[in-house]
């Protein structure tokens, strides 16, 4: 009997107990003992000795990594079948052994992400919150600074020039009785009378050449009275029958036009080049100006105005003496340059070119402005040309000219 009662507690593993032992732990569960062995790896000899228990308890503790993000505690848990005593001692010991510290610290490790996972994602959404009031606090200020931009452009620029109550006498003859006008930028402006009517005269305040007796002058917006020089560095000027150094060649007072106007000289030698190949004078560069003729004299006159890029050109019978192809090639540099936000303000004898490329013209008789606008409001149903010899007075008396109609032999 008592070699019946040893037989059993040696297969259960029990190999180092006494029958006595054995005879009083054999009413228990034979699961017991076999319970820890699936909680950790067992490191009895009896267990390799086993044919088939010792691989189940290997098999949760070989796939435990992989299953805890999920449930990091079920793990630890003991199968259902087990009681509350036998699943203490698998979190803390098993038999007087510990647990593997590696295992306890791979699950502690498992367990600390999954409460950093779950702390981030309650975080976010209350981050998202937190940003989303700044977002939609900055988006006013962004349009109050569009607005503000905007207002700050509305205002318009300065005129290209205005004349107030401009006067200028010579001894007792009045050439100018207050002339005002008031130049758009941007704007092909014309300046129309007869011979003597004034047109040079003004023409010459505005470009600094002669002092008016009173009156004010604003060019783009400079006082020309208070800040002269600022005043005519904004402007191109072309005279009437103005001399000048015309011993020098052609390049060479190109140069001399651009050094006063303190460009480098680098500069000056690309833009005489531009200029010559536009006016068709590149061949005549080399000449002096005094073997130019008129009409050659005209454009390299008009390139030195226009040398330094102004923004108000000035320019008094710019087409006098000028051939057709010639006037063709300088109206379209005047256009391109009005285009690009330039203006121009021309006197001329040719009603039908200044109705052709202006878009305001003035209309000066005896020294007195009698006419200013547009084109379609000076010449109204009638040409320009008429609309001139209606406010000139007409052609002059023909009586006492009979003797013309016979001839001397």
């Amino acid at each position: 009997m008592t070699e019946a009662t040893d037989l059993p507690d040696e297969s259960s593993g029990e190999s180092g107990k006494t029958p006595g032992e054995g005879s009083a732990k054999k009413p228990a569960s034979p699961r017991t003992p076999r319970a820890p062995r699936k909680a950790s790896t067992s490191r009895t000899p009896a267990s390799k000795a086993s044919g088939s228990s010792p691989r189940t308890p290997r098999k949760p503790a070989a796939t435990r990594p992989a299953t805890p993000r999920k449930r990091p505690v079920s793990a630890a848990k003991p199968p259902e079948h087990q009681d509350a005593a036998s699943a203490e001692p698998e979190a803390t010991a098993v038999d007087g052994v510990t647990v593997d510290p590696a295992l306890e610290s791979a699950l502690e490790s498992i367990a600390a992400s999954e409460t950093r996972d779950a702390v981030d994602e309650a975080v976010a959404p209350e981050f998202d919150d937190a940003v989303a009031p700044e977002v939609d606090e900055t988006e006013p200020v962004e349009v109050a600074v569009a607005d503000d931009s905007a207002t700050a452009e509305e205002p318009a620029p300065a005129p290209a020039l205005v004349l107030r109550d401009i006067r200028k006498s010579f001894g007792d003859l009045q050439a100018l009785d207050g002339i005002s006008l008031e130049v758009p930028v941007g704007s092909f402006y014309g300046i129309v009378g007869p011979n003597g009517a004034g047109k040079t005269t003004t023409l010459s305040i505005i470009a600094g050449l002669l002092r008016a007796d009173s009156g004010e002058i604003t060019i783009a917006g400079v006082d020309a009275a208070a800040k002269p020089v600022a005043a005519k560095r904004l402007m191109g000027v072309l005279p009437d029958r103005f001399r000048t150094f015309d011993r020098l060649t052609g390049r060479q007072l190109l140069y001399y036009y651009g050094a006063l106007r303190g460009l480098p000289p680098a500069e000056v030698e690309r833009r005489t080049i531009d200029l010559a190949r536009a006016f068709d004078l590149t061949e005549s560069l080399g000449r002096v100006v005094s073997d130019y003729s008129a009409g050659m004299s005209k454009k390299i006159m008009l390139a030195g105005a226009l040398i330094h890029s102004p923004r108000v050109l000035v320019l008094d019978e710019p087409f006098e003496a000028v051939d057709p192809v010639s006037s063709a090639a300088i109206l379209d540099i005047l256009h391109a340059y009005v285009a690009h936000g330039g203006t121009v303000i021309l006197s001329s004898h040719g009603m039908e070119l200044v109705e052709r490329v202006c878009s305001r013209v003035a209309v000066i008789v005896a020294g007195s402005l009698v006419a200013e606008g547009t084109i379609d409001e000076v010449r109204g149903e009638a040409s320009l040309e008429e609309r001139f010899v209606e406010l000139v007075g007409g052609a002059g008396e023909l009586e006492g000219l009979e003797w013309l109609h016979t001839f001397s032999d």
